[in-house]
């Protein structure tokens, strides 16, 4: 049998799809069930991960939530640009959340996507908090991945200093190696196999090395933060997004989003749901300890919303 038959007969878990931005930039995302005849009649899922982060963050979620036996959903997950199979910016200046959240909307319409359910992971989060202040009517429901209006300094200082010296793995073995070094207190939950997926993640292979999957001139925006400023915050666009059906995550050993932030936004938007992760840091990952069966929940909760 040739790699070729082999290829063939693997079966076939999502589609790469590659549209143009506004500016022609060549963007990629990765859409689950989009042709199963099962999927239609039910929103869609739209995934949206952190900063340097990319759609195999969302791929095993996005299996389960794409073949889930009783009601399974279209998901899309979305990378922007200069991360993952999205072409790298020639102007680091465009990395930022407004062209990002103008990005995803093209997404959507080049998939017609026009109504769906949000996740959003970390920067994620962020972006759904600007697509609530300009396009409400794309967002049926969201779930915030460990992120709210309030950033907290000492979590970005912490994510700031990790990315700033991201090593260089020699092999798979030792990526996931040091990941588990440099996040393992944060993620006691995480079994060796974690780590393992979580290296095929966070890395890709080229030219026979193993690499973060981003353009480093991303890190250039964060050079310049005064960590020592209290960061804005985004009450206004959460209250937003408090219009809708809304979840929130957090990681038990989040220093991004508070516990106090979590209750200030439950105070605030009296309908938002909220679940602490143990053994998670920032941020959850979404196919692991229970998160999957909290979505599910969730989900049909939005289902039974509009159908009344």
């Amino acid at each position: 049998m040739t790699d070729q038959d082999i290829e063939t007969l693997a079966p076939v878990t999502h589609e790469d799809v590659f549209y143009s931005a506004r500016d022609g930039l060549r963007l990629h995302a990765a859409d689950y069930g989009r042709y199963d005849p099962l999927t239609r009649g039910r929103l869609p899922v739209v995934c949206l991960p952190g900063l340097t982060r990319n759609t195999r963050d969302f791929h095993d979620l996005a299996m389960l939530i794409s073949r889930d036996p009783k009601a399974p959903r279209r998901v899309v997950s979305f990378d922007y640009r200069g991360r993952g199979q999205s072409a790298w910016d020639k102007d680091p200046a465009r990395y930022t959340i407004t062209t990002e959240a103008e990005d995803i909307l093209n997404g959507m319409a080049a998939l017609g996507l026009e109504h769906a359910i949000f996740i959003g992971t970390s920067r994620g989060g962020l972006i759904m908090h600007v697509l609530a202040a300009t396009r409400p009517g794309i967002m049926a429901a969201g779930v915030l991945n460990d992120i709210g209006p309030v950033i907290e300094g000492a979590g970005l200082a912490q994510i700031k200093a990790y990315l700033s010296r991201t090593p260089k793995p020699a092999d798979w073995a030792q990526a996931a190696s040091v990941l588990a070094e440099a996040h393992g207190k944060s993620f006691p939950a995480l079994t060796d196999a974690d780590w393992a997926d979580f290296a095929r993640a966070v890395y890709v292979e080229r030219n026979g090395k193993l690499t973060p999957d981003y353009d480093p001139a991303l890190l250039e925006g964060l050079k310049g933060l005064d960590l020592n400023t209290p960061l804005p915050t985004l009450w206004p666009q959460f209250e937003g997004l408090g219009a809708m059906r809304l979840l929130a995550l957090r990681g038990e050993h989040s220093t991004l989003l508070s516990a106090q932030t979590l209750d200030e936004m439950k105070a605030r938007v009296s309908h938002l749901e909220t679940h602490t992760i143990k053994g998670h840091g920032h941020a959850p990952i979404l196919h692991l300890s229970g998160i999957p069966q909290i979505l599910t929940r969730f989900f049909a909760s939005v289902d039974k919303t509009r159908r009344h």
